[in-house]
């Protein structure tokens, strides 16, 4: 009788959810959205915007009733966000590129990865960042180092790390796509080859297109078809990645809890990307899931950098900025080689 009156099992669970992580998801929008009309309406990257704003508001992850609520943005929502983005793969689009170009762009994503890993050891920084810096530029930029993070195990220095990638991944993105066009031009590439360069270096997808089509519409259209090559490496990746970690805890503490054997964010993605790839999601939906994983990995960011000291930033060091700067001019030049071998 009293179960009655209090209402259905269901009901009470929702109200509980919104009670403990409402006013934190909200914020975490509000942070979102503010990032979204400055990017609007003076040029400037989302993610950047929303990264500053989020750690000017540190003290709102501290305590208060908006903690919980941003820590499950920065977990929950991230992951619904890298999900989405399978809806940008269309397996049909890449394949028209031909292979040997697939081919090129696959290597430098996974020589990137590497010579992430070996500079990291160079310079003493754990195995952690170096996958992370690597895979963020290799594949995808800020997106890539959300879904990377995911399935890291976790330490004290994560979401400092994390942080760190995201903030010096969009200024280097956004540096690249006013430089790399001009770049290009002094190379003496053509359209095409500029579009392959741009498409297989710059790290974020919104910088890729930026710079594209500010060459020409032909420049563009490559450089986003070969930017979702890159995308597309994020699943295995993460997988691998996933596999390796739950092998290493399987052998570290028997009877304990493992991780998942795929992670379900990326099973989503794999999902939305064969369904896309099939045809199978009408058009007007393809733009609706694409802004709504816009959308999340933006509260998402901005859940992060609240939740991140800026002095935790600034405790990463020269070395880890070097790392980057490192593994970017890597990729470049592993492109540009690639696309000589092609052109030969």
């Amino acid at each position: 009788m009293l179960r009655r009156i209090a209402g259905p099992e269901p009901v009470a669970g929702v109200t509980r959810f919104v009670r403990a992580n409402g006013y934190g998801v909200l914020v975490s929008l509000i942070v979102a959205a503010a990032a979204r009309f400055l990017s609007e309406h003076y040029g400037a990257p989302p993610m950047l915007m929303a990264l500053l704003l989020g750690i000017a508001l540190h003290f709102l992850a501290e305590e208060g009733p908006c903690v919980e609520g941003i820590a499950f943005a920065s977990r929950t929502v991230l992951r619904i966000g890298v999900a989405l983005l399978g809806v940008r793969i269309s397996l049909e689009l890449m394949l028209d590129l031909g292979a040997e170009l697939i081919a090129t762009v696959v290597a430098a994503v996974i020589c990137t990865i590497l010579f992430g890993l070996l500079g990291a050891r160079l310079l003493g920084r754990g195995w952690r960042f170096g996958l992370l810096t690597g895979g963020a530029v290799a594949i995808c930029g800020a997106s890539a180092a959300i879904a990377i993070s995911a399935v890291l195990p976790k330490n004290e220095h994560s979401e400092r790390n994390l942080i760190f990638t995201v903030l010096a991944i969009t200024v280097l993105s956004t540096v690249a796509m006013i430089c790399y066009p001009i770049l290009g031009r002094s190379l003496g590439l053509d359209d095409p080859g500029i579009g392959l360069f741009l498409g297989g270096t710059i790290h974020d997808v919104a910088q890729v297109v930026g710079a594209g089509f500010s060459v020409s519409e032909s420049a563009g259209e490559v450089a986003t078809l070969v930017k979702l090559i890159r995308v597309a490496m994020l699943a295995p990746v993460v997988v691998v990645i996933s596999l390796t970690v739950r092998r290493q805890a399987g052998a570290g503490a028997a009877g304990g809890p493992r991780p998942p054997l795929l992670p379900g964010f990326v099973a989503g993605f794999l999902a939305l990307a064969a369904l896309n790839s099939a045809g199978m999601i009408p058009t007007p939906f393809l733009s609706a899931l694409a802004g709504l994983s816009g959308w999340a990995l933006l509260t998402a960011i901005a859940a992060v950098g609240m939740r991140t000291s800026l002095r935790r930033i600034v405790d990463v060091g020269g070395q880890a900025i070097a790392l980057l700067l490192a593994e970017s001019l890597f990729i470049a030049v592993f492109v540009l080689a690639g696309l000589a071998l092609l052109e030969g």
